[in-house]
């Protein structure tokens, strides 16, 4: 009887009563992100869908606390086992090799990067992004006929908006979700473009690196509630970003821009 009624206390807090009016305590009480998700699709009132991103807000927020302090845990029981026993020079020299990572190393490096990156809404994004609208037959530049777009045709076309919308800025030429983001630029001239009483772009140095990453993805999650999925550390670590990390940023920033109408999509957004 135990096990039964604890069962049934769980399946309370995960998906509580919703008779009557909505409250943020009903709200506050769901950790499934994906309820939350559901119930800002059928939502109708202007009221009820501000509460539900309120509280969608603050389950992100909890989830990224509690991720960051289990890689600090992680980092630090790490960093104590592997300096027991090791010399100086060993040290140094595994250094060197997280600096300037290079062949399986590398590899290893950017396996590790993708498994810690991974997170409940970037699953989402991935699976069933907001995209940007291309009409049917229309020519993708650089690309063939559009009908219903694979994953190929969707990086394709996110690129492409990603260029366009950077094209005026000084210093930045997106040509992959890689090499093109390593210094930060692209990042700040993205958010910029539709923010731009966030920061002055003139101001930024091309070699700070980390004040780059920190003021867009900032200023992303301050102005367009964009969760700062990217980890600066992370991308310091590495000449190049992960691509595959970067797109899936690019299209959570996307869907935020078409969340607050910056951005037209074909379906329309209530």
């Amino acid at each position: 009887m135990e096990g039964e009624k604890g069962t049934l206390e769980a399946g309370i807090k995960e998906q509580p009563d919703m008779t009557g009016p909505l409250t943020v305590e009903q709200l506050a009480a769901i950790e499934d992100e994906e309820i939350l998700n559901n119930m800002l699709d059928k939502a109708v009132d202007f009221e009820e869908r501000k509460m539900i991103r309120a509280a969608m807000r603050e389950l992100l927020k909890r989830k990224r606390e509690r991720r960051d302090r289990e890689r600090a845990a992680r980092m630090e029981n790490l960093h104590q086992q592997g300096n027991g026993g090791k010399t100086a020079a060993g040290l140094n020299k595994e250094q060197k090799a997280t600096n300037n990572p290079s062949g399986a190393q590398f590899n290893a490096h950017k396996t590790a990067q993708a498994k810690t990156f991974s997170t409940p809404t970037s699953t989402k994004i991935v699976s069933s992004p907001a995209q940007p609208h291309v009409a049917r037959d229309k020519k993708v530049p650089g690309g063939s006929a559009v009908g219903v777009p694979n994953t190929k045709d969707v990086k394709q076309m996110l690129l492409d908006w990603c260029r366009v919308k950077t094209e005026p800025y000084e210093g930045v030429k997106i040509q992959n979700f890689s090499s093109s983001w390593a210094d930060g630029l692209a990042f700040c001239a993205l958010v910029h473009r539709f923010f731009p009483e966030g920061f002055e772009y003139c101001t930024l140095d091309p070699y700070d690196r980390r004040a780059n990453f920190e003021k867009a993805f900032k200023t992303a999650e301050r102005l367009a509630d964009c969760p700062p999925l990217l980890d600066v550390d992370d991308l310091m670590r590495m000449r190049e970003p992960d691509w595959k990390c970067v797109y899936t940023y690019i299209q959570e920033f996307y869907r935020c821009l078409v969340e607050k109408g910056l951005v037209k999509t074909k379906k329309k957004m209530p």
